[in-house]
């Protein structure tokens, strides 16, 4: 019998379970994988628009041998209640036999995958991958942001910014106990000339992050996934569009990156992570800043998926 622990349902994992299934440079390495496997198949998203501002995300993806949906809420008046922002499920079924093979945690999926998404870019994107690191945005975001950063990248000091001083504090608490040192910031600007890893994980109700970022730095913007939202001022977007790279998760961001569109940037054209995994690909400037835009896309939730079913496999019986 496995040792791993369960919910109320057997192949129901917990959040603990799930995230102890999703190490952090194995789920890199398998969104990696995945975007080198011409079996996948992802379609759009569908976004059901809720009362009070909420929607109820539907995500399907498969690949030759299992297919899995993500079924989440997102309720951005959960901000500040204890409540989680996302709540919900991932369902993984066996192609060949249509059995349920698993039911991960929808938020600890989404988690890690987004951050580990972060990490694959930096990795091939970032001129000065051990940081400091700045996150701005105390939240669920922010700490995976640091615990993959710090662990998939070496990070040893992270600067954090965030409206709530008491959960700016609570996460330099949980980056000490990593092992690097954390410090909190009252203004995310004033940290940027000091950050060449910068890590935008806010609600993205408005902007954020306003200063024009170092010649040498990586910035992934993962908190705005919807052209009514954005983190980054457009000033900011312009001048990395000028000086720098853009680059975005996938081709759905044509129509979901809010602070590219509200900048006034054509979003269609730009390079997408794959090109910058599977190559070849140069950046249109050598040098300069990086903006790694991520939307988010099913085809990570897939990736997480393939690598928790491979992990529970190894398991002790």
């Amino acid at each position: 019998m496995s040792s791993t622990p369960f919910s109320h349902t057997a192949g129901t994992l917990d959040a603990a379970a799930t995230a102890a299934r999703l190490p952090w440079s194995g789920l890199a390495n398998e969104i990696a994988h995945l975007l080198r496997d011409s079996t996948v198949s992802v379609p759009a998203r569908s976004v059901l628009p809720l009362a009070q501002g909420g929607s109820l995300f539907l995500m399907p993806a498969t690949d030759r041998a299992v297919v899995m949906t993500k079924l989440i809420t997102f309720t951005p008046g959960n901000a500040g209640t204890g409540r989680p922002s996302i709540q919900g499920d991932v369902v993984v079924f066996d192609i060949a036999t249509g059995e349920r093979r698993l039911v991960l945690d929808g938020p600890t999926v989404t988690a890690r995958r987004t951050a580990a998404v972060s990490l694959l870019a930096a990795r091939h994107l970032a001129q000065v991958p051990q940081g400091p690191l700045l996150i701005v945005g105390a939240g669920v975001q922010g700490l995976a942001h640091a615990e993959a950063f710090v662990h998939g990248l070496g990070v040893q000091e992270v600067w954090i910014a965030s409206r709530s001083t008491a959960s700016a504090e609570a996460l330099a608490t949980q980056v000490r106990a990593l092992g690097a040192q954390a410090r909190v910031v009252a203004n995310a600007d004033d940290a940027v000339p000091h950050c060449p890893l910068i890590a935008v994980c806010t609600t993205a109700n408005a902007v954020v992050l306003s200063a024009l970022p170092r010649p040498d730095a990586f910035l992934t913007a993962v908190g705005a996934f919807t052209p009514t939202m954005a983190e980054l001022a457009p000033a900011l977007c312009r001048h990395v569009a000028q000086h720098g790279t853009i680059v975005v998760d996938t081709e759905d961001a044509s129509h979901e990156a809010g602070d590219l569109l509200q900048a006034g940037l054509a979003v269609v054209g730009l390079p997408v992570l794959r090109d910058v995994v599977c190559g070849p690909w140069t950046p249109r400037a050598p040098a300069g800043p990086v903006l790694f835009k991520s939307c988010g896309w099913a085809g990570w939730d897939l990736a997480a998926a393939r690598l928790a079913l491979r992990q529970g496999a190894a398991e002790p019986q």
